[in-house]
């Protein structure tokens, strides 16, 4: 027997409402961002074999899809394209054509559902032949820093002119975040914000996103890797290093990529910045999920809301997530 006035920390457990009372962190559905991918036509939406539930959708159904998110109360997505391979080419030109895909995709959603936020994703992986985030240097073996970032800089402000209440620069080249910021300014497009992807880690959890954009037969094509811009799983020092410099640079919102497996990055992000953070559940994270579950090995609803969960503990104020509108449906 345990002796009098021995602490008994389960009698905060003792039952659900006391539980709850003393609950520390709660998902609240406008911490959700859910990403969504388009293609063009008037087809049917397109399912994405490696991403149970998700689909690319012409804008007509992304129109609908959004009208949906706003009932049930989800108030972002990040928006990513799918286009046919005959647009892309080495350089990524199609990404500054002010008529391309995404840029009536913006302006469709926000004639359709004008109070949505559109986090617009700003890199070349999307639209280059290679699969890459950036031109090649003339050699092939190195992505083009400083030309890369001119081009960013021009998609910025394209997708702000279209509507977008964010650019998100997905890339990691050095600098890209105060040229975009500049390149924003001198347009007169002070409202639109950066959600920098400020810690953005060469990890192996994208695969299924690259199917879906369909750069994941490009990718790896040249001798270069990602590698040489995306950081290394092993440096949490370099992480800090490229957090500090997007806010020095006037980024207005810092991301963790991917979420799960960073959570000791997300925390450091909170605890260096006052700046809202934001965490990137990837596609790989959200595909495991489902193949545990679809093999009786996990439950889904559980696994999934447990997995917010410690994003969220972990400093995250919002959350990108391919599980954000069944969570919220679930509410």
């Amino acid at each position: 027997m345990l002796t009098p006035g021995t602490p008994r920390p389960r009698r905060l457990r003792k039952n659900n409402a006391v539980r709850q009372l003393v609950r520390e962190n709660q998902i609240s559905v406008s911490d959700l961002i859910q990403p969504l991918f388009v293609i063009d036509g008037e087809g049917a939406p397109e399912a994405i074999s490696s991403m149970p539930g998700q689909f690319r959708m012409n804008i007509v159904d992304l129109c609908s899809e959004c009208r949906q998110l706003t009932e049930l109360g989800i108030k972002a997505i990040a928006l990513f394209p799918s286009l046919d391979q005959s647009l892309k080419s080495a350089v990524g030109a199609e990404s500054c054509n002010p008529n391309t895909l995404i840029l009536r995709a913006i302006r469709e959603v926000k004639e359709a559902v004008p109070d949505m936020q559109i986090l617009a994703d700003i890199a070349l992986d999307p639209y280059t032949t290679h699969g890459h985030d950036g031109v090649l240097t003339e050699d092939g073996q190195d992505v083009d820093n400083d030309r890369t970032v001119e081009i960013l800089s021009n998609m910025a402000v394209l997708n702000a002119e279209a509507g977008a209440d964010f650019v998100a620069p997905s890339d990691m080249m050095d600098g890209r975040v105060q040229a975009i910021r500049e390149a924003l300014d001198e347009e007169g497009l002070i409202r639109c914000g950066i959600v920098a992807y400020s810690a953005k880690f060469n990890s192996a959890y994208y695969g299924p996103f690259r199917d879906a954009v369909g750069s994941s037969t490009a990718a790896g094509t040249t001798l270069l890797s990602k590698a040489g811009y995306q950081l290394d799983p092993a440096n949490s020092r370099q992480a800090s290093r490229e957090i500090e410099l997007d806010e020095l640079e006037a980024a207005d919102v810092l991301m963790v990529k991917p979420a799960g497996p960073y959570l000791d990055i997300i925390r450091l992000a909170r605890e260096s910045s006052n700046l809202p953070i934001a965490a990137y559940q990837v596609s790989g994270e959200y595909a495991q999920i489902h193949a545990a579950a679809k093999m009786g090995w996990l439950d889904l609803k559980r696994c999934r809301d447990e997995s917010l969960l410690a994003i969220k503990r972990s400093g995250a104020d919002l959350i990108l997530s391919y599980f954000s509108k069944d969570w919220a449906m679930d509410q």
